[in-house]
């Protein structure tokens, strides 16, 4: 085909020196999106992704099949308030998903619908919390990806909205105290209360008395601490114990204290420290039993749980009751109390499959396994507030829509509560894990996923994330069974920065080891090849967020290895990353250009710094979200005009910048839209026949 030419994009000869070293930036213009030569630019690259996509074929055949397996719609986790419960179901026709609750009489309705609140599709649930008796309902939607959450109030029993808004609630715990008459909360201080440019941070936490103005509520914590710090909150089922951690951005540490409410007012609690500067993740349940329960990597980068007396609340008084498994990954916990013998459940994951064991509750004996569906991820454990003998949970794995389980302690069995509510017919897929070496010799698993019958290289699609300690576990994916039934495999890689083997696999690939983390995949892709799954004229890479910055890296570190590249939502300027959308709270896990060493990281591998004019790149598609305020599609803006300025084969750099969408959660058809551009430009470049 004819390839239309690049859309023009001036070069600025603008070149910064930082810690002695002359740095580039010849695309900064293109950090003003309200400026009229970005504008133009973005129109441009509209028209000519139009034109390059428009000449392909096959689109319309994969956006049907990704339709039509994603009608298998969803279900969620039951949440029990006495013996009422609520919980999301998505059924084939949605867009959303819809909050129902069954009323104690068996009668379920809709409670939450985005569709009914917006029907343009662009408002999105984002959370929800019930009191402790069921009554009150505290929920947060925000409009068009911009994840600016608004925090609202309504009675569960009429269905009707008592208070709200309340603004600036993104990302906040909701913690009901006992009555449903006041709660505490997270909310960012207003923009006029703040430096310029700092209007993402500075939280705190708050107590609000329902029917009152928040102009009345106490602030309870967070003045005169670090900018940048996420807060959670809790308070025990009795409405006792409260509960506040601290974490400086998304560092894998935090600081918590706990007050005891019957001795101190809830207005003005008298926090004791927990534990304050060390370098763990530590969570607390405070039990029926009476017993402080502590979900600890402290000395156990595996995770353990640790008992004490609340009294005595700190680490030199914790007691193991489950240590950390040499090979698996602590990841939740249950209690189940209504037995002769209570026990604790306890969700782990190894090399990402997961499984739960049975515990005495006591002494922590091991005294059994919950049965489970197959080879596939678990959801959280939730039991009844009040305590029982049941358990449920979420499950999926790489062909099965996501389902509802329920443990039956008494009896040992698990059985399905609730499927997905849409019929599908999955196509056959087998999958594999397989283990390989890096370049340092670190042993690395993948998950290879293939149509049965297929022999010989064929187009492969490989995988990755590698950061914040998020793991690669199995799940059902539209987009997936897509790609395999027509032919190619997909290949997901379990690299260094994620949680997969635990906290040290996630510091192996952080800071001053993200290289690690772009070797991973480096060899990934050399192992699929060296096995006769595929060839590098066959493969693509692809990747969103933090993922988006590892294809970003692999790309311009080894573009001979690939054929093409999906780079979603992408970090790739990470000298300035720190200065758009929730930049600063990340570098904790990547460093910080003001601080000599570590810009020598990462001016290492900045992905935008590291372009080259007459290098060979692979087909590339940005795709990014013009409402996005955790990544600023600024990054992709510059590495598109980057890359197209410096290409010397024959292969497309390509923007797909699209409005009223941002980071996460969106609509069903418009995620069937983008990967149905995703899919066909990685078909056509790889060579996968549709």
């Amino acid at each position: 085909m004819t390839r239309q030419p690049y859309p023009a994009a001036g070069r600025d000869d603008l070149v910064e020196e930082l810690h002695g070293v002359p740095v580039a930036d010849p695309y900064r213009w293109l950090e003003d999106p309200g400026s009229p030569a970005t504008e133009e630019w973005l129109t441009a690259q509209e028209k000519l992704l139009s034109a390059e996509l428009g000449a392909l074929t096959g689109r319309d055949r994969l956006k049907a099949r990704v339709a039509e397996l994603l009608r298998s719609g969803s279900i969620g986790a039951p949440v029990w308030r006495g013996e009422r419960r609520f919980f999301m179901r998505r059924t084939p026709d949605q867009e959303h998903a819809v909050l129902y609750t069954v009323d104690p009489d068996g009668t379920e309705r809709a409670l939450l619908d985005p569709m009914a609140l917006d029907p343009s599709g662009l408002t999105t649930l984002d959370s929800w919390q019930p009191d402790k008796e069921g009554r009150l309902l505290a929920y947060q939607v925000s409009v068009g990806g911009d994840e600016e959450s608004s925090l609202y109030l309504l009675d569960v029993a009429s269905g009707e909205r008592i208070e709200g808004p309340i603004d600036r609630c993104r990302y906040s715990p909701i913690a009901w105290l006992p009555g449903g008459k006041a709660f505490y909360y997270v909310r960012r201080l207003p923009s006029t209360e703040v430096p310029e440019g700092e209007e993402q941070f500075h939280r705190r936490v708050y107590l609000h008395r329902v029917g009152t103005s928040t102009e009345e509520d106490a602030l309870i914590f967070g003045k005169d601490l670090e900018k940048t710090n996420y807060y959670g909150v809790a308070v025990s089922r009795d409405g006792r114990w409260l509960q506040i951690s601290a974490s400086r951005g998304t560092a894998p540490r935090n600081d918590l204290w706990i007050a005891d409410l019957t001795a101190s007012s809830p207005d003005s609690p008298d926090l004791v420290v927990v534990q304050e500067g060390l370098d763990a993740q530590t969570a607390l349940h405070f039990g029926r039993d009476g017993r402080l329960y502590a979900f600890t990597d402290l000395d156990a980068p595996r995770a353990r749980i640790c008992v004490t007396d609340p009294s005595r609340p700190q680490p030199e008084h914790w007691r193991d009751l489950i240590p950390q498994d040499e090979e698996a990954v602590l990841s939740d916990f249950a209690i189940l109390d209504d037995l002769d013998r209570p026990v604790m459940l306890a969700g782990w994951t190894r090399h990402a499959i997961s499984e739960i064991s049975v515990h005495d509750l006591v002494t922590g004996e091991r005294v059994g396994q919950v049965p489970t569906p197959g080879l596939g991820t678990i959801g959280g454990i939730v039991e009844r507030p009040e305590g029982g003998h049941e358990a449920w949970f979420g499950y999926t794995d790489n062909t099965t829509p996501p389902s509802i389980q329920r443990y039956d302690a008494r009896t040992g069995e698990t059985t399905l509560w609730a499927a997905s509510p849409g019929a599908v017919e999955v196509p056959d897929v087998t999958t594999e894990q397989v283990v390989y070496r890096s370049a340092d010799g670190a042993e690395v698993h993948m998950l290879v996923i293939t149509k049965p019958g297929v022999e010989g290289p064929r187009p492969t699609l490989l995988y990755g994330y590698g950061g914040f300690g998020i793991s690669m576990t199995p799940g059902y994916s539209a987009s997936i069974l897509t790609w395999v039934e027509a032919g190619g495999a997909y290949a997901i890689a379990q690299l260094r920065g994620g949680g997969e083997q635990g906290e040290e696999w996630h510091r192996a690939g952080m800071l001053a080891n993200k290289q690690n983390v772009f070797d991973d995949l480096h060899a990934a892709a050399e192992h699929l090849i060296a096995t006769g799954i595929t060839t590098s004229g066959q493969l693509a890479i692809s990747g969103g967020s933090n993922g988006g910055l590892l294809v970003g890296a692999a790309l311009t570190q080894r573009p001979e290895l690939y054929a093409a590249v999906v780079c979603s939502a992408p970090l790739l300027d990470m000298i300035r990353y720190e200065q758009f959308g929730l930049g600063a709270t990340w570098n904790v896990e990547y460093g910080s250009a003001d601080r000599p060493e570590e810009f020598v990281w990462l001016h290492a591998y900045s992905p935008y710094h590291r372009v080259r004019e007459g290098v060979s790149y692979p087909a590339t598609l940005f795709t990014v979200f013009q409402s996005d305020t955790r990544v600023h599609p600024l990054h992709a803006w510059k590495m598109c005009a980057a890359l197209q300025h410096a290409q010397a084969a024959d292969r497309p750099i390509l923007l797909r910048n699209e409005a009223e969408a941002g980071h996460g959660a969106r609509a069903v058809s418009k995620s069937v839209e983008l990967a149905a551009d995703q899919l066909t430009f990685l078909a056509h470049h790889t060579g996968l026949a549709v």
